[in-house]
């Protein structure tokens, strides 16, 4: 039994390491396949592990039978007046926080490691923190031990032998120098001890009947000053307060959005707010470190830096998902390449180059999100795991595990929504084992898709205009924002389509089309309003298969009323999706 609980301490002490990886990665910055825990990655040589409960994993083939992701993602508001009372509270307390802070100038200075407490050391220490040194032996007795007096007896006798014995004061230095410390003696005693010593001192150095005689001016000249009158002392302190004038709070911006200065900073606040489940000291924390982080790293001059242009393939942004959220496309294919690749992670360099080329790209998409309440202050992650590099690219693995240590602590709250396409069956396999262990919050951003279902997968979430050709859209590389809206109709099995666009007069006649998957035969014909004219065969139908172009394009010169005729005939067993758009443009000919 002894052994049996060991085994499940190590196991439940081994998967938070692997949660928070995942947790972070989906969050901030999609891991490529391979950013996973070393000891919990699986491959195709490797049989797959039991999960917690101990039961073999069965793993199904990718295509049509991926399971369904948890409920769908519901973005928190961040209105202020829309928040539960709780939530609205641990704002206001959070503000309070950041404005002592920003009083007192807190970010200009560092933090500690931890945002617990840890042992302090005594208040009336002069020296600087030191490490905890190991527990003392109890004190033994010294050899001739004196008679234990408290320091208040010793400060009220030591006048009175002062006045007695004047000759005693020079013993009680002695006395007092030549007592060895103790191990449990430090700094804070040593400066107190100091101080009863001058005091006893300075009393018996001075006649007790002395400071009732009135002083001439000459003795006062002459009169040695131990310690300045009160009268004077206060005075002295209220000419110092006068010369320090009071600094200005400081002015701290983060993302573009200056703290405290209007709505949009509650906007921000509320994300560190909801990284740490509300708890207000956990998310100023967090807030403080950040600042300080940012300044470190330099993300002011980061903007200016240059890059080049090689990796503007790997990770790029295009469209507005049907929520308006900006989608960021992560292509970790790329990586295949092994001249990028060499050229990205060979060595420490390169990678802290490609470090901060992420932080730049991240810092330039943030910049363009709207921060007002109610506004689109977030982002859609499509990770597409196409070809991913392998568990074998350490490199790959280490750049990536450092990109995500800094997002996870200073990205809180950016991502919507994370769509994984294209996934291979072990990434399934190893989501399946950590799944139990991720929050319901967390798995309800999650959407997998292999590649049988990836377009379809996105077109659920991103219209068609907005999505790359690449990846089952219409929007040609380059194209962005706004474009002509596409026309999405579902072809049952077996049945055939029909598109009409009519005309009315003469015009240059423009059409993209595509059917997700192909595999169904298209045909495209003009035909006139008049009985006398013919029909003209625009494009024969033919068999369209997978591999084929993606998309159609087709134009039609038409000189007279009459209409365009696309067919589509769908002769397999499957649905298809149909996507269509056109343009006319006015002729004079």
């Amino acid at each position: 039994m002894a052994d049996e609980q060991v085994q499940k301490t190590a196991q439940e002490s081994a998967t938070p390491e692997v949660v928070v990886n995942v947790t972070t990665t989906h969050d901030v910055l999609p891991q490529p396949a391979d950013e996973e825990n070393e000891n919990e990655t699986e491959t195709e040589d490797q049989p797959l592990k039991p999960n917690s409960t101990g039961e073999p994993i069965t793993v199904t083939t990718l295509g049509d039978n991926i399971p369904e992701s948890a409920a769908s993602f519901k973005e928190e508001t961040t209105k202020v007046a829309d928040l539960p009372d709780p939530q609205r509270k641990a704002l206001q307390d959070l503000k309070q926080l950041l404005k002592e802070a920003l009083h007192n100038h807190e970010f200009s200075t560092s933090l500690p490691p931890e945002p617990q407490a840890h042992a302090s050391q005594d208040a009336n220490s002069t020296t600087a923190p030191a490490p905890a040194p190991a527990p003392a032996p109890a004190p033994t007795e010294p050899e001739n031990p004196e008679p234990e007096t408290t320091r208040a007896q010793e400060q009220q006798k030591a006048p009175e032998q002062a006045h007695a014995q004047p000759e005693a004061a020079e013993p009680v230095l002695e006395d007092k120098a030549a007592t060895p410390a103790t191990p449990d003696d430090d700094g804070a005693k040593t400066v107190e001890a100091i101080q009863e010593t001058i005091v006893a001192v300075s009393s018996s150095s001075v006649p007790q009947e002395q400071p009732t005689q009135p002083i001439e001016p000459e003795e006062e000249n002459n009169k040695p000053t131990l310690s300045p009158p009160e009268a004077d002392t206060k005075e002295y302190k209220e000419e110092e307060e006068e010369e320090e004038e009071p600094r200005p709070p400081e002015e701290v911006s983060i993302w573009g959005i200056p703290l405290l200065v209007d709505e949009r900073s509650d906007v921000v606040l509320l994300k560190f707010l909801r990284a740490r489940d509300f708890k207000v000291k956990d998310a100023f924390f967090m807030l403080k470190n950040t600042v300080l982080w940012r300044k470190q790293f330099g993300i002011d001059e980061l903007a200016d830096e240059e890059f080049g242009s090689d990796l503007e393939k790997v990770v790029f942004m295009h469209g507005l998902d049907k929520e308006g959220h900006p989608v960021c496309y992560n292509v970790y294919g790329q990586f295949q390449n092994k001249e990028l690749y060499q050229n990205t992670f060979s060595d420490e360099e390169k990678r802290q180059k490609f470090l901060r080329w992420r932080i730049q790209f991240l810092e330039r998409s943030i910049r363009k999100l709207d921060f007002t309440p109610g506004g689109i202050s977030t982002i859609v992650q499509v990770n597409d795991l196409k070809n991913s590099p392998g568990p074998g690219k350490w490199e790959l693995r280490q750049a990536t595990k450092q990109a995500l240590q800094l997002l996870q602590d200073n990205y809180p709250e950016f991502v919507a929504k994370q769509v994984f396409i294209n996934v291979p069956w072990w990434y399934l396999a190893v989501n399946r084992m950590i799944s139990p262990f991720l929050t319901q919050r967390t798995k309800s951003k999650f959407v997998f898709a292999g590649p049988s279902k990836s377009a379809g997968t996105l077109l659920r979430y991103i219209a068609a205009e907005q999505i790359p050709i690449k990846y089952g859209g219409l929007s040609k590389e380059g194209e962005s924002g706004t474009t002509d809206a596409v026309t999405e109709i579902t072809i049952r099995p077996a049945a055939k389509h029909t598109v009409e666009f009519p005309v009315t007069e003469a015009c240059l006649l423009s059409w993209e089309v595509r059917v997700v998957g192909w595999d169904v035969k298209y045909g495209a014909e003009f035909v006139p309003s008049t009985e006398e004219s013919y029909t003209v065969i625009i494009q024969k139908s033919r068999k369209i298969g997978s591999g084929e172009e993606p998309v159609i394009f087709n134009s039609f010169k038409i000189g007279e009323a009459g209409k365009v005729v696309l067919t589509i005939d769908n002769t397999t067993s499957k649905k298809k999706r149909l996507l269509y758009r056109l343009k006319t443009k006015p002729c004079s000919d």
